[in-house]
């Protein structure tokens, strides 16, 4: 998919939600996080030559620093998230440069997704396709959450999570195989 085209994904996913076009360009921060970041990836993988290419993803860096500071929502250009990402609330909301998150994926306020760990567990995590993560919850680690994955509300994820399975608490546990459908 192009910038645009993932764009697109993104603004209907605001949509389905109840915005409405001069709502969610104008007032809602996640959509201005996402468009912010959707840009400075695709400069990040398409700019090739050298010159052009740090010009470009230093206009970016810096445009990502005002989006951080206003929106308090921190999406790093190398990060890769595909179509349809929702942020469903103002603020708080980390995500690493290294982070891969699937398709269809919502994720609220406070959400941080990091590296953590030591050893061969260090590192960042690998988000599936349809994953809901809830209001500030914590995915860090070398670790795998499947497709179709819930996290709750104020939850510490350290371990891979199984398709289809709800988690919650500190540390994060398997309470149910319910999933995320009717949160996506």
């Amino acid at each position: 998919m192009n910038v645009l085209q993932l764009i697109s994904s993104d603004y209907k996913k605001y949509k389905k939600y109840g915005g409405h076009f001069f709502g969610i360009v104008f007032f809602t921060q996640g959509f201005w996080a996402i468009f912010q970041y959707r840009f400075a990836n695709f400069i990040f993988r398409k700019i090739r030559i050298p010159f052009f290419r740090q010009i470009l993803l230093f206009l970016c860096l810096i445009w990502q620093k005002i989006i951080e500071i206003t929106t308090g929502i921190s999406i790093p250009a190398s990060a890769q998230i595909g179509k349809s990402f929702y942020i469903g609330h103002f603020g708080g909301i980390i995500i690493n440069s290294n982070a891969i998150l699937g398709q269809n994926c919502n994720i609220s306020q406070g959400v941080t997704i990091g590296v953590s760990s030591v050893g061969i567990k260090r590192g960042v995590p690998t988000i599936g396709n349809n994953v809901y993560i809830g209001a500030n919850s914590i995915v860090a680690g070398k670790i795998f959450v499947e497709d179709n994955v819930l996290i709750g509300a104020c939850s510490l994820v350290t371990s891979d999570v199984t398709e289809s399975s709800v988690v919650q608490g500190v540390p994060a546990i398997i309470i149910s195989k319910n999933g995320s459908g009717s949160y996506i």
